[in-house]
């Protein structure tokens, strides 16, 4: 994976200002209810420059970003967890994967979203209108992944990450996702909130909290103002009792290599391993989806893939 240069200085000298990406891990009422909170400006950032991004792609896929390192505080050794949002909007979704460390990488389905008259507001809901949303857990101890879906009905993906949890695992959750631009279109500020109830707990609480997470300030604006991760649960959640439990660093990161998509190349049929090795064009470039990282194989290296698969 190649982690392409911030090339804006101002950016660059704004993100070394305020606090660093972190992810904390935390409980409330006693341990009825888990929670988590991510500062993620520089990750969603570096995931904009790798994929070359204008302002609403930026949202939308730093959202389910966001979203993903949340989820990784429900992960541990080798488990991962994809989210796929499929839908009929002129977004078409996105797919994105994050495992127990809170690396992150993923891609939206169209780039770039084709709007018919500039965008007036951050409501992704135009954009995505109806569809699925599938969450599929990858666990280290399991046979096989798990899938689960859940039709779309907000169109919004924090609240239909929401859905899907209260209906389809049975866990009342609740998400705020932000992302906050200035003036120039810069991401000055990206973070997010989860809060989930274990069996047991009080509903009322539950419908506190909710309420609490949902009317928040935006995340985003706390964050790009120097705010850490710590003093914003010590501060909104004071009442509950909060305990902090662990800590990660979330990241953009990708698993791919040159050598991962050259065992991909040698495993095509031999017929279009030859007609590649005969017609080219070179040099042949595959880019990784997850990452847009692009990788370049020579004539010599095809034909290398083509001895191998012989």
């Amino acid at each position: 994976m190649e982690l392409k240069p911030i090339e804006d200085e101002q950016l660059r000298d704004h993100l070394e200002t305020i606090s660093s990406d972190g992810l904390e891990i935390f409980v409330l009422e006693r341990g009825n209810y888990r929670g988590a909170i991510v500062h993620a400006s520089a990750m969603v950032n570096q995931m904009r420059v790798n994929h070359e991004l204008g302002v609403l792609e930026t949202l939308l896929l730093g959202h389910a970003y966001i979203a993903a390192a949340l989820l990784s505080c429900n992960l541990k050794g080798q488990d991962r967890i994809g989210v796929e949002l499929t839908c009929d909007g002129p977004a078409e979704g996105f797919s994105v994967e994050v495992d127990a460390s809170a690396a992150v990488r993923g891609y939206l389905h169209r780039v770039p979203i084709e709007v018919s008259a500039p965008v007036e507001s951050f409501d992704p809901a135009p954009f995505i209108g109806g569809g699925v949303l599938a969450v599929t857990k990858y666990l280290e101890d399991a046979k096989q992944p798990f899938v689960g879906k859940t039709p779309l009905q907000y169109g919004s993906p924090a609240q239909d990450l929401a859905l899907y949890f209260t209906q389809s695992e049975q866990t009342p959750t609740a998400f705020n996702l932000s992302v906050q631009f200035d003036r120039d279109g810069r991401v000055v500020g990206a973070g997010g909130l989860m809060i989930q109830a274990f069996p047991g707990a009080e509903s009322a609480v539950g419908e506190k909290l909710d309420e609490t997470v949902r009317h928040l300030d935006s995340l985003g604006t706390l964050f790009a103002g120097g705010d850490a991760t710590e003093a914003v649960i010590t501060r909104e959640f004071a009442a509950y009792e909060p305990i902090v439990l662990g800590t990660r660093t979330p990241r953009f990161s990708c698993r791919c290599s040159k050598r991962r998509f050259a065992d991909f190349l040698a495993a095509l049929p031999i017929d279009e391993i030859k007609d590649i090795r005969d017609n080219g064009p070179f040099p042949l470039r595959t880019t990784c989806h997850n990452c847009n990282t692009t990788y370049e194989f020579t004539r010599a290296e095809v034909e290398n893939a083509y001895d191998m698969a012989r």
